[in-house]
């Protein structure tokens, strides 16, 4: 479809069409239910995916085949949505023993590995302090009061981070993981057992850029709200945006319709660097492989199991059609159409959008950047376009693509996250912001029923 663009007027009359005027209007949460307002798709079991900017990891997780060892982490996560409760959901997808979580907090982020002093809350689970997942399973805790959070429209929580602390009894053995965070998180040593009610930093001299076994946290939401789930790779995960900056083209879009009316629509991330929509065809702990479960594989989980979805953009083919995937134009058409078909029979009345797919040509990735790869990618923009099969389309490929090369336009090809030359595959700041500005909020927003 061709994209309009919408003055701030234009915008906010569909986010009001999209919600409803009495939705909007409302301070609380007491009408609606859970939104999910932010998620990470796991992978693993770690160390295999593809982390940006990755702290040395020898000191917080020594041996990777024992995991975490009676150690608390704490993960730094923006939500996109704030809600006067929340509760979480921690998964042991790719584990193999059993995992035992206590001493969970959840407070306001403060900097560094510091929470703001007076918000941090314990969390429980069926009234119990502590949990136990078993290998492949997942736990969502118990609804835990945000006092901090009674006015969640408020601007002063606009962009604010969570700090989720929990402590891990034992030894996990093979940790399930987000790799990709983008985000500082931190831990304590192995063996120091529970520290999560500190507000302090002391105890977590250590840090990561990825998250660990915590993949969904829920909001309470007025009814309604609207939940967009980005479904990805490496270019939706954010590779090559700004380190702790949320610059991805995911949070580009959340602050244009937050700007708009605040905390009434919820987008969450669900792109895992290097995932592809029809490979690998079998993953699991004992066959791991860095981008992750197949998008057919995980959808379920990762995305038709979250709360109130209304949208979910995919934008996948490029790693299909690398040297590390090898798939044919044929199977990634109709792996998108058994995607759109189960999401449609997952999620009733759910819209899904297509989104072009941005040039690699040129890469200096070795399993990128090739014509095969290219002409690929163009026939399934094509199809993206013509086909008839989404519920509409957004066009990331015009808004990048520079004429001359066939490539991504100069200025979007240096890295924002370490300052290095860049790969010619993920775009940069300027990119993934061209693409959050190019999306159509009447393209994504659910027509009010």
């Amino acid at each position: 479809m061709k994209r309009r663009s919408l003055g701030e007027g234009a915008l906010a009359a569909a986010l009001i069409q999209a919600i409803g005027p009495d939705a909007l209007a409302q301070g609380g949460p007491s009408a609606g239910g859970w939104a999910t307002a932010w998620a990470a798709s796991v992978q693993g079991p770690y160390p295999v995916g593809n982390p940006s900017a990755q702290p040395d990891q020898r000191f917080l997780f020594p041996e990777p085949a024992e995991g975490a060892r009676d150690q608390t982490l704490r993960l730094v996560l923006r939500p996109s949505l704030w809600g006067q409760r929340a509760r979480l959901r921690f998964s042991n997808a790719l584990g193999t023993r059993p995992l035992v979580l206590d001493g969970v907090y959840a407070g306001l982020h403060l900097g560094g590995a510091a929470v703001v002093p007076g918000t941090n809350r314990p969390v429980i689970f069926g009234g119990s302090p502590s949990v136990t997942i078993p290998p492949g399973g997942q736990a969502w805790s118990d609804p835990v009061d945000l006092p901090f959070a009674a006015e969640p429209a408020s601007p002063l929580l606009m962009g604010r981070k969570l700090a989720v602390s929990f402590h891990v009894a034992g030894a996990s053995g093979p940790m399930t993981w987000h790799a990709k965070a983008l985000q500082n998180s931190f831990g304590t040593a192995p063996g120091a057992g529970s520290k999560g009610a500190e507000e302090g930093e002391g105890s977590f001299p250590f840090s990561t850029a990825s998250w660990f076994f915590l993949d969904a946290l829920d909001m309470a939401a007025p009814a309604g709200t609207p939940v967009i789930v980005c479904l990805g790779d490496s270019i939706t995960d954010g590779t090559a945006s700004t380190m702790n900056g949320d610059d991805r083209w995911p949070d580009v879009l959340a602050r244009r319709l937050d700007a708009q009316q605040p905390n009434r629509v919820a987008v969450v991330n669900a792109g895992i660097g290097g995932n592809q929509v029809v490979g690998p065809a079998e993953y699991g702990p004992d066959k791991p492989f860095p981008g992750g479960p197949s998008a057919l594989s995980r959808l379920d989980r990762d995305v038709i199991s979250l709360s109130g979805v209304t949208t979910v953009i995919w934008l996948e083919g490029t790693n299909d059609f690398s040297r590390n995937g090898n798939a044919s134009l044929e199977a990634v058409r109709g792996g998108m159409q058994e995607g759109v078909r189960r999401l449609r029979a997952g999620i009733p009345g759910v819209r899904v959008i297509g989104a072009t797919v941005t040039s690699a040509l040129g890469s200096t990735s070795a399993a990128h950047g090739h014509k095969e790869q290219d002409d690929n990618r163009r026939a399934l923009n094509a199809f993206m376009r013509d086909g008839n099969l989404f519920d509409a389309v957004v066009d990331f490929d015009r808004p990048t693509l520079d004429s001359a090369s066939g490539g991504l336009k100069p200025e979007m090809v240096p890295e924002s996250t370490t300052g290095a030359p860049g790969d010619k595959l993920h775009p940069n700041r300027a990119g993934y912001l061209a693409m959050g500005s190019a999306i159509d909020p009447t393209a994504v927003l659910p027509a009010r029923r």
